[in-house]
């Protein structure tokens, strides 16, 4: 390994303030060693920063170059670092430090968290119902500090004291209400333990369980909780398992094995809690298994899986209520099943398919069901009565973001919702279906002068290339002027089908008190508009998701939204191939690219089934072992088509634990990117060492990570 400049950054520490400011030290430099990758039809490609990729992540020379590039991050980010206090000041004053969430109810308590002012760590908690007590007096009485009769279930700032990253990714609390399991994650890789807790005593069980996902669900017997068991290397979802409370773990026998590693496994309970489910699910299929609360021994498939066939299930008043894509149904639809149906040949159509109109969620009441859909690119809720009845829940503005929330209890008229918009802060609403009163529980806090009426947000609709239209939707000041002369963050993701819908932020507000517009494009592969968007955007078609975003910064430009020459683009994950694959196509009309965990080395992570998620993923981007796939992605994969040209600035976030995109996908690419770079604008490669794929844990460490990485980008953008 060539030496990494060690002196150089050491030196650093010695430059006066002038000097700093003025003079940068040489980028680090990784070693080259020659390594071919070859894939099964014979194509073979050179990748010299093979040798970055160690599963350990113990390899001294890898952890030098990864140290090295942290400090050369710290001396170019040096002189904005009174910039990154100011921002990460300015966000952290917006927040009510002391906030707790909606409670809900279920078996007699009420559920909710609540933060503490000055921790990271949310308390988990209940209090018992009674007369008087409802979501809106549990609200007044955690506002004022008073916490009578609160029974706290999880203080997550204890368990996380003294680790760098700490999470709980699911708790269950008995069907009896006293006994409470929970499932922790301790690195950020998605690899929990099973905890257990006794309630009455607060006294913590022997045992724990290791190596599984955050899944978690209770038997009617109060003693019996099922788990995913996770492959340790592949870290997929492999086996099902039960645990029976004080026996030994390593006895615990496997209730279900999914032999496809194309598939993701869950388990839940249904509306009704009388079933426990095992959902299998892949990219194009899926398929359900249930067995009886009361007694889960033997698992019914509701439907054999098949190609090309989706679906979802729920239970509640006597049958089986089904969402899929089966018969050609797109955007999907709903039928329904009776008990002890094994086929889709017991399934009866009940909420036919539409061509404008996708189905993406449902919630089963007593009275009437709740259908939330998305329609002209926007999301809405549907309300159908058992009459046949409907009325949609409204909205107040062009662009937002609605969803059903947590309704925990079908014996109600009371549907809850939550909606928020790029003005309008997290709200939660609860609307009765028999009277049409809306009662706003709940709309996140933001102190200081914030007055959402000083913001103005639009939805527009940007033509690309082909033809299509694109929706956009953005953010500014009250006092904007559409002179072509402003900054432009526009955010991007478009991919999975994953729908990147306009909500608020809080530190968003720092950019666009500084004249800065902020905009989402909506590009193909996604499903804004539908299934079909998503279909645009996959496999042989991606390459529209990038065209797409492009086509939409064009767009933006010519209507007077952003100066061409300061423009930010900001993706992550999958978002980061999009910013990648732009980087290459287009890195003259980007003055500054943020790239978070990304997907850039999408041929040879392709290529590997022993790394986490391969598999599941050949139906989201093709398999390169077909030639015609190959060929393809090698056609944009960042990491494959850097070349001689002038990149620009870019800042490029990684964590070392990551299971999802690897923390040696963007350590090549930056290593590669500095070898062909002809520009002079600064990269910058930050890597969390004790993070995964969401960053670190706590809900202020990522404003600093994030102050850090929008300092940056206004410096680059000239924003004073």
């Amino acid at each position: 390994m060539k030496p990494l400049l060690a002196i150089a950054l050491a030196s650093l520490l010695f430059m006066s303030p002038t000097a700093h400011a003025q003079t940068l030290p040489t980028p680090p430099d990784a070693a080259q060693h020659p390594h071919v990758v070859t894939a099964p039809h014979g194509a073979q490609r050179q990748d010299p920063y093979y040798w970055l990729r160690d599963d350990e992540r113990k390899n001294p020379a890898m952890l030098a170059y990864l140290n090295a590039e942290n400090a050369y991050a710290d001396a170019v980010l040096a002189p904005t670092k009174p910039l990154q206090d100011k921002l990460y000041d300015e966000t952290v004053a917006r927040i009510r430090q002391d906030d707790a969430s909606v409670p809900f109810r279920e078996r007699g308590y009420w559920y909710y968290a609540r933060f503490e002012t000055g921790k990271d760590y949310p308390i988990h908690a209940r209090r018992k119902d009674g007369p008087g007590v409802d979501a809106a007096s549990l609200l007044a009485a955690n506002a004022a500090g008073n916490f009578t009769g609160e029974e706290i279930l999880l203080d997550v700032n204890a368990l996380a004291a003294g680790k760098d990253y700490y999470n709980v990714g699911d708790y269950e609390v008995s069907p009896d209400n006293t006994t409470l399991a929970w499932a922790e994650d301790s690195n950020g890789r998605r690899q929990h333990v099973i905890r257990f807790r006794n309630l009455a005593t607060g006294v913590d069980y022997p045992e724990t369980i290791p190596g599984v996902s955050g899944d978690l669900v209770w038997a009617d017997d109060n003693r019996t909780l099922f788990y995913i068991e996770n492959d340790p290397d592949t870290l997929l979802t492999v086996r099902v398992k039960k645990h029976v409370l004080g026996t030994d773990p390593k006895d615990d026998p496997v209730v279900y094995e999914e032999t496809d590693d194309n598939y993701y496994l869950a388990i839940d309970r249904t509306r009704d809690e009388r079933y426990i489910v095992i959902a299998m699910s892949s990219t194009l299929s899926s398929e359900l298994r249930y067995a009886p609360a009361a007694n889960p021994v033997q698992f019914s498939v509701l439907a054999p899986r098949a190609r090309d066939v989706e679906y979802d299930a729920d239970h509640f008043g006597g049958r089986w209520v089904i969402r899929t894509n089966a018969d050609g149904a797109t955007n999907f639809k709903l039928v329904t099943a009776a008990d002890g149906a094994t086929s889709r040949t017991d399934w009866q159509d009940w909420i036919g398919h539409r061509d404008d109109v996708l189905i993406e969620d449902f919630e089963l009441f007593d009275g009437f069901t709740a259908i939330a859909e998305r329609s002209g690119g926007l999301e809405r809720v549907r309300l159908l009565r058992a009459d046949g009845s409907e009325e949609f829940v409204r909205a107040d503005e062009p662009a937002y973001s609605m969803g059903l929330a947590t309704n925990s209890e079908p014996g109600t008229a009371w549907v809850r919702y939550s909606y928020t918009s790029m003005t309008t802060p997290g709200t939660v609403y609860e609307l009765n279906v028999a009277t049409g009163e809306r009662r706003l529980l709940k709309r996140q806090p933001v102190l200081g002068d914030f007055d959402p009426a000083n913001y103005v947000t639009e939805r527009l609709w940007a033509t690309a290339r082909d033809g299509t239209r694109l929706p956009v939707s953005l953010v500014y000041r009250k006092g904007f002027e559409k002179n072509g002369q402003a900054a432009l963050l526009l955010y991007g993701y478009g991919s999975y089908g994953a729908s990147m819908d306009p909500g608020f932020s809080i530190s968003t507000l720092s950019l666009l008190d500084r004249g800065m517009v902020y905009a989402i494009a909506h590009v193909r592969g996604g499903q804004e508009l539908g299934r079909r968007w998503y279909e645009d955007g996959k496999l042989l078609k991606k390459v529209n998701t990038f065209t797409d975003f492009i086509d939409v910064r064009d767009f933006l430009v010519r209507e007077g939204y952003a100066a061409p020459n300061r423009i930010a683009a900001h993706g992550g994950s999958a978002g980061g191939l999009l910013m990648g694959a732009v980087a290459n196509m287009a890195p003259d009309k980007f003055r500054v690219i943020l790239s978070q965990v990304p997907f850039v080395d999408v041929v040879t992570t392709m290529l590997d089934p022993s790394i986490p998620l391969t598999t599941n993923e050949y139906d989201e981007w093709g398999n390169p072992e077909d030639k015609t796939y190959y060929d393809y992605i090698l056609g944009y994969s960042p990491y494959d088509n850097l070349r001689a040209q002038a990149y620009p600035a870019m800042f490029v976030g990684t964590g070392l634990w990551d299971s999802q995109v690897q923390y040696w996908e963007p350590a090549k690419y930056v290593a590669r990117l500095r070898d062909v770079n002809t520009s002079a604008a600064p990269v910058v490669f930050r890597t969390n060492m004790d993070a995964g794929h969401g960053g670190k844990s706590g809900r202020f460490r990522r404003y600093r990570e994030q102050a850090e990485m929008y300092a940056f980008m206004l410096e680059q953008l000239g924003v004073d």
